[in-house]
């Protein structure tokens, strides 16, 4: 015989915190002939290499965050080709998982004058023996497997990842 228990009713806040949220990251894999560019950074003490990565803003699609991030980390300018793939991971850094949409994207236009977001301390292109020699200093092992699934011919149409419109009367 099967027995239920109720719980005791939650309140709208306490219900919504109580839904797991990872931490929703994108990337671009950004390739100019056999190079890749890279953002070398310091991340607490600790100075490592990622492609222009960062966190999902509120109300902003994933494609127009992976063109932000590269803008904020790299200053280039860059028009995205394909979605690669998402990937998760348990971060090291703080114990919590991330959810990593990752892009392939084609450099349009570097702005040498534009201030980079605190911590970059350079872009940098680098060919795959140099990232993958880097593997002791590279942010996650997200780095190095993002870059292999674009090397292995993961291609997505971008319309997989296109922000939904938003609902009548949504504010």
């Amino acid at each position: 015989m099967t027995r239920f228990q109720w719980l005791p009713a939650m309140s709208s806040e306490d219900s919504r915190n109580a839904v797991w949220r990872p931490h929703v990251t994108v990337a671009c894999i950004v390739q100019e002939r056999d190079q890749f560019l890279m953002v070398e950074e310091n991340v607490r003490g600790r100075i490592l290499f990622n492609q222009p990565a960062g966190h999902l803003e509120p109300g902003e699609s994933l494609p127009d965050a992976a063109c932000r991030e590269t803008l904020e980390e790299t200053g280039w300018e860059v028009e995205l080709q394909a979605f690669i793939g998402a990937r998760q991971y348990l971060s090291r850094e703080h114990g919590e998982q991330v959810l990593r949409f990752t892009f392939a994207a084609r450099p349009l236009r570097h702005r040498a004058d534009r201030v980079l977001d605190e911590g970059i301390l350079g872009a940098h292109w680098m060919d795959y023996a140099q990232i993958a020699g880097s593997a002791a200093r590279l942010r996650s092992p997200l780095v190095l497997a993002c870059l292999d699934d674009w090397l292995a011919g993961s291609r997505w149409p971008l319309s997989l990842v296109d922000g939904a419109p938003s609902m009548p009367g949504a504010g």
